[in-house]
């Protein structure tokens, strides 16, 4: 695996901004699903890679032998996995993308033909 570094998390970040900018353009709705259904996938998506950084995180700061003992870090720490909980309530997201094909593929079904 490639070593991490700022840029490589500030180049995942700015283009998930490329994206929000790109579907305020009002793109075809199957495109727009397409380019989204990755970042909600239920099990490799955003939120449930959001919520394991963020489980990670709290544990190799409750693991450095560096990190005060104290009440205000055992809060932050809990603090970060509360979030990781609520993040991770989101990899039901996943479903809103199938229900906004079915109610596209509807769409579509129900427009009239010509003969």
């Amino acid at each position: 695996m490639p070593a991490l570094t700022l840029d490589t998390i500030r180049t995942a970040t700015e283009t998930l901004s490329l994206l929000t900018d790109y579907l305020r353009e009002s793109p075809d709705p199957e495109e727009a699903l397409a380019l989204v259904e990755p970042l909600l996938d239920e099990y490799t998506g955003l939120p449930v890679q959001l919520a394991d950084t963020l489980r990670a995180l709290a544990r190799a700061v409750q693991d450095h032998p560096d990190t005060p003992r104290t009440l205000e870090v055992g809060l932050l720490i809990a603090e970060l996995r509360t979030a990781a909980w609520e993040q991770g309530d989101q990899h039901t997201l996943h479903y809103v993308l199938d229900d906004l094909r079915g109610l596209y593929g509807s769409a579509v079904a129900s427009e009239p033909r010509c003969g």
